[in-house]
């Protein structure tokens, strides 16, 4: 187990948008798995919290997201999942790859999916019970293949074996989080086969993300103006009602759902009376849709606070001709 000075010194690498080795990446990856193998399907999580969405490999906003939220470990963070890929010139929903449809081109220069998530998996080794970071649907292996950290990987690498060390920490990662018994924390949404915490809990979380059930449904579904039950029209996962969401959280005796997976302007959206809250905190997501980002500062006593940033400073100018796909707005 390398020591906290070892660690300090990749983080501080890290910081600075500089990868680590290949050795390095996979004993970090060893490192992290042995922590989240302990780690529950709803893993608890004591407040002060500060509450992060969508990251996609945006490397310099993740940066600018820690100095307007504080640094780790001063402040305690959750994240809620997709750490790494975009969809950059993807011609169809991903129902097509769901089906096995074609695989299509990628453009992902200028993105850090590699230095995204293994800051942020060094930062859980070197802080645990600081960090909490959830799975996300593009936390697997078949959609990394498509949405370029695949891809990065073998840039970056040469091989696919920092792909590969990822891609099977990624299987350990806590589907949910709950925030001092009231606040439920998770990528995606709800699922018509989980009525409760308890059958969350009952899951077996350490696989890859499958094409539907309530594993993958936690991962992909998102909250509807419509009541019931919905087919997501991203080909996994479900729309769940303001009706959905209000009979999961009195019967579970939550206050609210936190979750990420949607672009939404302001970096934050209220939805279903408040019982649903939507996070995003890549802003001017994929370099061009000129969103802002945000994070919930939850408080010592609960009190809710949201915190909206702009984009840091462009390091590099990528390749932004290509137009983002229907599926991610």
């Amino acid at each position: 187990m390398p020591s906290h000075v070892d660690l300090d010194r990749q983080i501080e690498q890290l910081m600075e948008c500089k990868p680590l080795s290949e050795a390095e990446v996979k004993t970090l990856c060893d490192q992290a798995r042995a922590i989240l193998v302990e780690e529950w399907n709803v893993q608890p999580v004591k407040c002060p919290v500060t509450v992060c969405g969508d990251i996609h490999g945006q490397f310099y906003d993740l940066i600018e997201l820690f100095r307007i939220g504080g640094k780790a470990p001063d402040t305690n963070y959750l994240f809620m999942g997709d750490y790494v890929g975009r969809a950059q010139g993807l011609a169809e929903p991903v129902r097509f790859f769901y089906n096995l449809g074609p695989v299509f081109e990628i453009e992902d220069r200028g993105y850090y999916s590699v230095e995204t998530v293994s800051l942020l998996v060094a930062l859980k080794v070197r802080y645990r019970d600081r960090i909490t970071i959830l799975r996300g649907n593009h936390e697997s292996r078949q959609i990394t293949q498509v949405y370029g950290f695949y891809d990065e990987c073998l840039r970056k690498y040469g091989n696919a074996n920092v792909w590969k060390h990822f891609t099977d920490l990624f299987d350990y990662l806590p589907l949910t989080a709950l925030i001092e018994s009231q606040v439920f924390c998770l990528h995606g949404g709800l699922s018509p086969s989980l009525d409760t915490l308890d059958n969350i809990r009952a899951l077996d979380r350490i696989q890859e993300v499958p094409h539907e059930g309530p594993m993958c449904d936690l991962l992909w579904s998102d909250p509807d103006d419509r009541c019931g039950w919905g087919i997501s029209p991203r080909g996994a996962g479900y729309t769940f009602g303001q009706d959905i969401a209000a009979q999961f959280n009195h019967t579970n005796g939550l206050t609210l759902i936190s979750r990420a997976h949607q672009l939404v302007m302001e970096g934050y959206n209220w939805c279903q009376d408040k019982n649903v809250v939507t996070v995003f905190s890549a802003p001017n997501y994929c370099y061009r849709c000129g969103n802002m980002a945000a994070i919930l500062e939850i408080g010592e006593n609960m009190e809710q606070n949201f915190l909206q940033f702009d984009p840091a400073p462009r390091q590099i100018e990528p390749d932004t001709t290509r137009k983002t796909p229907d599926y991610f707005l």
